[in-house]
């Protein structure tokens, strides 16, 4: 029999919860992935407190699984999204921040004049594409989880306000709380403090918002923010050339950009107009990523090159700007941004990749 995923969520569900429900039933089930005969996957309590009372879950999900045929190893971690922070406990579970996202921008305080610095963050990295399906959310998701797991006070802003999908890829979904009506607070999950307009607003609506509306949410959600103390802010900013980049980089004093393509020459030529707009808005463009540079055949080892190969690599040296890493076409990086675990969280080569990515940067004083 060849083990595959329904196999172990099947063995999974028959793990109940002391307080109702099973493993699967109740969403807990993370980055479950099957190498051969090993397996590996993240049961994820909603709180801490949860988490120390689930050891005995952990270890009966452990030995059901290793009981199936063809599991010769099984590696199971037990985390949590940690507690609430006290100012955020004063709010209703699920209520939302009574204050409006979406308004008009305000004017700088008499005296400020260009980017300004945010108060208790270091670096801010944007994280930029000139077009959308390049992975633009999945680097950015991976590569601040990779930046946590180095030491480094990351926060993470998913600025695609029109399609944020950073909830989905970190796990979360709880609604942000607002002590006082004025400031937000942001959530935790896999080490990196995180918000998305994507907390604020109904899944199902869609954004129907002009410039003006774009640029104040973005304003708000980097100045009402309450993001502490951090080493490193990760942008996650939409696709193209708009006025949410346009917001950022005239009224936020960045570190610089990072801009990720897949490595064809239609995906190249929209890299191209994103790096030439952050060289026009005076902001540094730190380095490129080269994203689905190859595929590999899990089953015979061969690789493809779907989207042609080196592209990128190429247009980094033109513009005497790093390459920071070429990455592969994945499907655990695809399952683990679907199920709330970005692939850094865990083990294994997309993990050491997106790592040695974080460490470059870490080196280079960039984040």
């Amino acid at each position: 029999m060849t083990l595959t995923r329904d196999h172990i969520l099947d063995e999974l569900r028959r793990i109940g919860l002391p307080d109702g429900g099973d493993l699967v039933s109740r969403d807990m089930i993370r980055a479950l992935g099957i190498d051969g005969d090993k397996v590996r996957f993240v049961i994820e309590a909603p709180d801490a407190d949860t988490a120390r009372r689930m050891e005995p879950v952990r270890r009966a999900a452990e030995a059901a699984v290793a009981a199936l045929p063809g599991v010769a190893s099984v590696g199971v971690v037990l985390t949590a999204h940690g507690p609430a922070s006290p100012a955020a406990r004063k709010a209703p579970e699920g209520e939302a921040p009574s204050l409006k996202i979406g308004r008009h921008p305000t004017p700088q305080a008499p005296g400020q004049t260009g980017p300004q610095r945010v108060a208790g963050i270091d670096r801010i990295l944007a994280i930029g594409s000139g077009k959308g399906g390049v992975g633009k959310s999945t680097v950015a998701s991976n590569l601040a989880v990779a930046l946590a797991r180095e030491g480094r006070r990351v926060g993470l802003l998913d600025a695609d306000i029109y399609g944020p999908s950073q909830p989905r890829m970190m796990g979360v979904s709880k609604r942000p709380g607002s002590p006082d009506g004025k400031t937000i607070e942001p959530l935790k999950a896999h080490g990196v403090t995180m918000m998305s307009i994507g907390l604020m607003m109904d899944p199902d609506k869609a954004v129907v918002w002009r410039g003006p509306m774009l640029m104040g949410a973005l304003q708000q959600l980097i100045g009402q923010v309450a993001w502490g103390e951090l080493d490193v802010l990760i942008v996650d900013l939409p696709p193209g050339t708009g006025d949410v980049q346009l917001t950022l980089c005239q009224r936020t004093h960045l570190t610089g950009a990072i801009v990720v393509s897949t490595p064809q020459d239609v995906a190249l030529l929209d890299a191209r107009k994103a790096i030439d707009m952050f060289h026009t808005l005076k902001t540094p463009v730190l380095g490129l990523i080269e994203n689905m540079s190859l595929y590999v055949c899990p089953q015979c080892g061969h690789e493809a090159h779907i989207f042609g190969h080196g592209g990128v690599s190429a247009e980094a040296e033109r513009l005497k700007a790093p390459l920071l890493g070429s990455l592969p076409i994945d499907l655990d990086t695809r399952l683990g941004g679907d199920a709330g675990t970005p692939i850094a969280a865990g083990e294994g080569v997309m993990s050491d990749a997106y790592r040695q990515i974080a460490r470059g940067l870490v080196a280079g004083g960039m984040a």
